[in-house]
């Protein structure tokens, strides 16, 4: 397997008529390749995965995987707020030849750190697969503390985090804390650029579906110690980051791909809906000043 650092894109899942766009599917992984990124998620939280079902989860990443063919690393979304429902999501990912998985903290439930040492123990002792957490408190509500991830990174399934609280400080106790192949990822694009300043291996980005090529250069010059080019990217990007979720994301990612005649459709499935007429101005704005449109 190819190392897990870089520019990742959490891919958005295409749909037309509300059914899975395999096609623009296949498509769009070919486009994020050939413009250089360095790994693919399926079936995160921008690929819509609570609102899929099991067979069309299951399939996402089953065609991801067949169609990128071994060229960058697939880290496939598996988690759930049931432990048992991420158990069978994650030995469908590893059936499906994906090279890990992405398994997220459980949303509704509020566990306790304890409880969520548990659920994440029970996956990994369950699934012989690799295991990167993702912390995402803004949408899970709970937030896992730096010390429960240290403790989970002691057991050797785990082997990273995509870091989403959006806060430094955090990210920085993460850094202290765990092992130091321990692969923490940002899981903003805003916080991309000085997580790995820090120490982080990279990013899951949202905007990457858009500019995969950019995110990419950004994230090796960033590795390459060249910071007046990562520097550059950044701010290049940074209206564009904040597009991505000037209306409840991945409407923003989808429209804009559809825009850019990357998929076929913006269509996202209830209860998210398209963008309203005054977030897509910005997103226009934004994607023509990079030259998108």
């Amino acid at each position: 397997m190819k190392p897990i650092q870089g520019a990742i894109t959490a891919l958005v899942t295409p749909m037309k008529n509300n059914r899975v766009d395999e096609k623009g599917l296949a498509d769009l992984i070919e486009f994020q390749i050939q413009n250089g990124i360095h790994g693919i998620v399926p079936c995160g939280t921008t690929g819509e995965s609570a609102t899929l079902s099991f067979k069309e989860h299951k399939r996402v990443i089953e065609l991801t995987v067949q169609t990128v063919a071994g060229r960058v690393p697939v880290i496939a979304g598996t988690g759930a707020n049931n432990t048992l429902e991420a158990i069978e999501l994650s030995e469908s990912a590893k059936e499906s030849g994906a090279d890990a998985v992405l398994s997220v903290v459980p949303y509704y439930n509020k566990p306790s750190q304890e409880g969520l040492y548990q659920h994440f123990k029970t996956l990994a002792d369950a699934v012989d697969i690799p295991m990167l957490l993702y912390n995402v408190p803004g949408r899970t509500v709970t937030n896992m503390l730096p010390a429960t991830v240290a403790r989970l990174a002691q057991l050797p399934q785990v082997i990273g985090i995509k870091e989403a609280c959006g806060n430094l400080a955090q990210i920085s106790e993460l850094l202290m804390l765990c092992p130091r192949d321990f692969i923490i990822l940002s899981g903003d694009d805003f916080t991309a650029l000085p997580s790995v300043y820090m120490g982080s291996k990279g990013v899951i980005s949202v905007v990457s579906n858009l500019e995969p090529g950019k995110m990419a250069r950004m994230m090796k010059a960033a590795f390459n110690k060249d910071f007046d080019t990562a520097n550059r990217l950044h701010f290049q990007l940074f209206n564009l980051m904040g597009a991505m979720f000037c209306y409840p994301s991945p409407a923003p990612a989808k429209k804009g791909l559809e825009l850019m005649g990357k998929i076929a459709s913006g269509e996202v499935r209830l209860p998210m809906v398209v963008m309203d007429a005054a977030s897509l101005k910005r997103l226009q704005h934004d994607m023509q000043h990079l030259g998108l449109l």
